[in-house]
């Protein structure tokens, strides 16, 4: 049986940055001594139908904490919710427990909790080792409580630490944007997580730069900050799996890698999603109306849809493309009855032609060039 993933999301920021488009909320602590209760209630009713289930003794072997802001939970609250994880599902002894956090919510105290309620991987959320940087996109922390608090993750006792950085940010230019991967790659995370930049069209971002008149790099620019990245993370000994992350050996993300693989996972919390049996769904996204809706037992699906064969055809070959292993093609047509080549080969032949693509034996993959137009790619499979 395949494991299942648990995410369980938790809306709440000190203060909403200037790009983000997540569903967050500035931190209410009346509203999250609510929240936190509700979500456990809801993994445990999960439990509980699972359990029902024909196949309900699936393993569980990840749980992620996404947000949001999750350090901003207290120790006790991450405690109380590993623990309905736990006593709702079969989770594997091994599994990989992971919990997002900002550099400027976190204390040695606050991580040595986490790490004794069962966290055993933290993905911080830096940036930019450039403060410049991050104050245009409205962080609260400087790049030296970035360093604070990542040797604070140390001294508490974790060792598989992944650290989040973008690129194309606005001014930025690619020694300052190399500045930040050299930095990151001095610090020795076993994961690292790089972004580019997406301006909303209604995000305070997008407003702050036009009055600033602050732009972003050209395309050609941009592809070069990614490609020169790459080079430099490979000479580290980093692994690039997946066209945005990069890995020291054994530590790739194996909750994401679920997203990537057909895999299947339950999400809880406001705006969580789910993909289960074929089918996905969405909950209601605000976090005062998923409390009401727990605390009097109403639906929070506000979405739901059944995937016909199409359509997980053409996930599963588009989030494989994502992945540098890509796609075994052999698998697909053994596991879906489905000739790749033969549905959709005239129109990838050109992406091979251009160097985009590579086709070895049975496997197909993206070059890096490939990566940086692999929505291009990947709209020969919608």
């Amino acid at each position: 049986m395949a494991s299942l993933g648990l995410y369980l999301h938790i809306p709440f920021c000190a203060a909403i940055c200037h790009y983000c488009n997540f569903n967050r909320f500035l931190l209410d602590d009346d509203l999250k001594r609510r929240y936190v209760p509700a979500l456990a209630q809801e993994v445990l009713n999960a439990g509980a139908r699972e359990a029902a289930a024909a196949d309900g003794d699936v393993p569980v072997d990840t749980i992620y904490f996404g947000g949001g802001t999750p350090s901003l939970l207290e120790p006790v609250d991450v405690d109380r919710l590993l623990d309905a994880c736990r006593r709702a599902f079969r989770v594997a002894g091994d599994a990989e427990v992971s919990l997002e956090a900002n550099p400027e919510s976190i204390s040695v105290e606050r991580l040595a909790g986490f790490r004794d309620a069962g966290v055993n991987r933290l993905s911080m959320g830096v940036q930019s080792f450039r403060d410049e940087e991050l104050g245009r996109l409205g962080r609260l922390h400087s790049a030296q409580r970035a360093d604070e608090a990542y040797a604070l993750a140390r001294s508490a006792g974790f060792d598989n630490i992944s650290l989040d950085l973008m690129l194309w940010l606005p001014e930025q230019s690619l020694a300052d944007w190399m500045q930040s991967v050299d930095h990151l790659i001095t610090l020795g995370p076993e994961h690292a997580s790089f972004y580019m930049l997406e301006v909303y069209p209604h995000s305070p971002l997008r407003e702050l730069m036009a009055r600033s008149r602050w732009s972003q790099a050209p395309d050609d620019d941009v592809a070069e900050m990614y490609l020169a990245a790459l080079e430099r993370l490979d000479a580290a000994g980093y692994e690039q799996y997946e066209i945005s992350n990069v890995a020291r050996g054994g530590r790739r993300a194996r909750h994401n890698l679920k997203y990537w693989t057909d895999g299947e996972w339950l999400g809880f919390g406001c705006g969580a999603h789910s993909t289960r049996h074929g089918v996905r769904w969405k909950q209601v996204t605000s976090a005062a109306e998923y409390v009401s809706r727990i605390e009097t037992g109403a639906d929070l699906v506000i979405e739901r849809r059944i995937l016909s064969p199409q359509e997980r055809l053409e996930e599963r070959l588009f989030t494989g493309l994502r992945l540098s292993d890509g796609i075994d093609l052999a698998e697909v047509a053994r596991e879906g009855g489905v000739d790749v080549w033969q549905r959709y080969g005239n129109d990838l032949s050109p992406h091979l032609d251009a160097g985009l693509l590579v086709r070895e034996a049975e496997r197909l993959r993206l070059t890096r060039q490939g990566m940086l137009l692999a929505h291009e790619v990947m709209a020969v499979f919608v």
